[in-house]
């Protein structure tokens, strides 16, 4: 099967660097506790994390940011508590789904001993939980090393030349073709989710601003609209 990427290393770690320079540490993701990220990950679908925010500080407030505690709570009071987030019911109930397997599964100490090959599939299998929501869980909450294919990532490497095609929609593929260019740990991979996601907030928006991106030098998009040369480095 065809990569869905065609980039090296050198230029992945040219990306990171010129973004790393242009907006400094992003220090993510915040939490005090693994489950405390883990329904962040998954309250911050298809919502705004400002919002996402509100409904976990409700949660912690009502002492219910343990999975213990979110079994046990009142259903229509969790939904009350998220209702911020949008799609409430749904999250909720993917919410409790979430805490029932992190229960059955023997807590996140036994869980954090498996093996990512065997943790991705287990939690894949939680109702809600899409590959997405899963790599941040994974990156996040259990410090695995593992790039997030997000929106903004695939639209950025669209732009930049990188994908082959038309594959912008296809997470996996995107995905793997990163991982298996760029064998890094799980401090550079947060720091690299959380800048490309910067990047694409405040620059590499659905109306580019390519004339502020501090990657336009390397990018097919950034080069055609400022006429700035030649790219910075070769493939």
């Amino acid at each position: 099967m065809r990569a869905a990427l065609r980039v090296t290393r050198p230029e992945l770690h040219r990306l990171f660097e010129e973004l790393l320079a242009e907006y400094g540490p992003q220090a993510w993701w915040p939490g005090d506790s693994p489950f405390e990220i883990a329904a962040g990950a998954l309250l911050v679908q298809r919502t705004q994390w400002r919002n996402a925010a509100l409904a976990i500080e409700n949660l912690s407030s009502s002492g219910l940011m343990t999975a213990e505690a979110v079994v046990e709570s009142d259903p229509d009071d969790m939904e009350s508590l998220i209702s911020a987030v949008g799609f409430y019911r749904q999250k909720a109930a993917r919410l409790r789904s979430m805490a029932s397997w992190i229960l059955q599964s023997g807590g996140f100490e036994t869980l954090s001993r498996l093996p990512t090959a065997e943790l991705r599939p287990s939690l894949l299998s939680v109702p809600g939980i899409g590959q997405e929501t899963a790599d941040s869980i994974l990156l996040y909450a259990f410090a695995r090393p593992v790039f997030i294919a997000d929106a903004y990532a695939r639209r950025l490497f669209m732009r930049m030349g990188w994908i082959n095609g038309s594959l912008p929609s296809e997470y996996g593929r995107v995905r793997d073709s990163v991982m298996s260019v760029l064998d890094e740990d799980a401090p550079f991979y947060n720091e690299f989710h959380a800048l490309i996601v910067c990047h694409g907030k405040a620059v590499c928006r659905s109306q580019p601003v390519c004339e502020s991106c501090p990657a336009r030098n390397g990018c097919d998009l950034g080069l055609a609209r400022c006429s700035t040369g030649r790219r910075k480095f070769d493939r």
